[in-house]
């Protein structure tokens, strides 16, 4: 039997290091929901708060984006079969994605699943890869997993199965007919790697749009790119600390 949750199980005992996770990721709602990102008041973003990965947080269910705060993130164990009998138990399309990502793949600290207009419409596409056509959808190549086994509502134990292990260790997963999957080991990685994904997903859609031919990098050329993005990591934590700075200012209960 597993061991229960206590404080110290976070990653470096620190109970300020569980406070700052909830903060960043109820940010990440909050940004999510003025960029348009959401749902309803479904889809959902979890971050791992165990080594082994398999204790997360998550938004609870049905909670709109705009609307979470810090100590709303329902602390989950994937390996708990009973989760789904609980009172705070998430929908069953959150438990089998998260859950199982979670339980399958401890490098996937943080993951993130929404249906962002842009990368949804590519999701759509019979070919919805990434073409490398400019800087921001060349900075994917190589990066991206693509799910093309659409089987309905993901709520079932061999959808989620299947999910977690086409993600693999891939930054980022197209869910074809469904939308958008990233994993990340920090939040505001996983928010920059959204952030630019929706972004590098308008462009290609423009560029469809436009009738013309695509000027599609050769296979070199997009590898020698991506690799180039790797010096200007920083900028995901400059980004999302611009954001927390405006939240701070504008919509200070996150931090709640």
């Amino acid at each position: 039997m597993r061991a229960e949750w206590n404080e110290t199980a976070v990653q470096d005992g620190s109970v300020e290091t569980e406070r700052a996770l909830r903060q960043d990721l109820a940010a990440a709602f909050r940004i999510a929901a003025r960029l348009g990102w959401h749902e309803s008041v479904g889809n959902h973003f979890s971050a791992a708060v165990s080594e082994d990965g398999a204790w997360f947080l998550m938004n609870p269910k049905w909670r709109h984006f705009s609307e979470v705060t810090a100590s709303d993130l329902v602390l989950l164990d994937a390996d708990d079969g009973a989760t789904m009998e609980t009172a705070d138990a998430p929908d069953p399309s959150a438990w089998c994605i998260h859950g199982t990502v979670h339980r399958l793949n401890p490098a996937a600290r943080v993951l993130f699943h929404c249906h962002p207009p842009n990368a949804t419409v590519l999701a759509a596409l019979k070919d919805p890869s990434m073409k490398p056509i400019d800087l921001n959808t060349a900075r994917f190549f190589g990066k991206v997993a693509i799910d093309l086994g659409f089987g309905g509502m993901a709520d079932e134990a061999q959808e989620g199965r299947r999910i977690a292990e086409t993600l693999g260790g891939n930054p980022v997963l197209i869910m074809g007919n469904h939308g958008l999957s990233v994993a990340a080991p920090t939040v505001a990685e996983a928010f920059e790697h959204l952030y630019l994904f929706e972004r590098a997903a308008g462009t290609l859609l423009s560029a469809y749009a436009s009738g013309q031919p695509l000027s599609v990098m050769s296979d070199n050329l997009a590898a020698k790119t991506a690799v180039e993005w790797e010096p200007y990591s920083g900028m995901g934590a400059a980004h999302f600390a611009h954001w927390k700075r405006r939240l701070d200012a504008e919509e200070p209960d996150y931090r709640n």
